[in-house]
């Protein structure tokens, strides 16, 4: 699990699962295990999480069922109603975190096929590429993959896959985050009108 900050650096990560374990699963566990080292968002803001997290009190998800993805939307019509408007604001912004994972896999091409070491072994890579990866970020040191990111906001770095969580869990999430993603879709809707 892995926090961007809008610069496309990592500010927090959690490896070590082996296998593969559900978004919800690796989230709750993270904030049990780490939650007085997790960087918590404060009072009254959130982080933007995709579709395999809950929409829970500092974390706001897209609206589920809808179309979300933004090639979803570039390969077809534009959003309509106000939750696919909502999704594809929401997407917009967290497409830095998709990218970021793209520049990542693009120049540590270990990351695209671990070999089969131990997993503490694969934890330390994984952590490594993520720490050279915010250096040269934060060092402005000229690199083509973040200069593509930077001159076009819809760049993708090739061979980066989007996964779609489909994993549905519907009816779950805070009061409070369900009424902040309306009061945003509403909002979108009432500009454009």
């Amino acid at each position: 699990m892995a926090v961007c900050d809008f610069d496309m650096r990592f500010t927090s990560v959690v490896v070590g699962w082996p296998g593969s374990a559900h978004d919800t699963r690796i989230f709750r566990d993270t904030l049990d295990k780490y939650k007085k080292r997790f960087p918590h968002p404060p009072a009254g803001k959130y982080y933007l999480v995709d579709s395999g997290y809950p929409n829970d009190t500092g974390y706001l998800a897209p609206y589920r069922g809808q179309k979300y993805h933004l090639p979803e939307f570039r390969m077809g019509r534009p959003p309509s109603g106000k939750e696919e408007l909502f999704n594809f604001a929401h997407s917009s912004l967290r497409n830095v975190n998709e990218r970021s994972f793209g520049v990542l896999k693009q120049k540590w091409r270990i990351l695209l096929d671990i070999p089969s070491y131990p997993v503490k072994k694969q934890t330390k890579i994984i952590i490594a590429c993520m720490a050279l990866h915010n250096f040269i970020r934060e060092s402005e040191i000229f690199d083509e993959n973040f200069d593509k990111c930077d001159r076009d906001e819809d760049y993708m770095p090739p061979g980066h896959v989007v996964v779609t969580n489909g994993w549905n869990h519907e009816g779950q999430g805070n009061v409070n985050m369900n009424a902040t993603r309306e009061a945003i879709a509403n909002g979108l809707m009432a500009d454009r009108e």
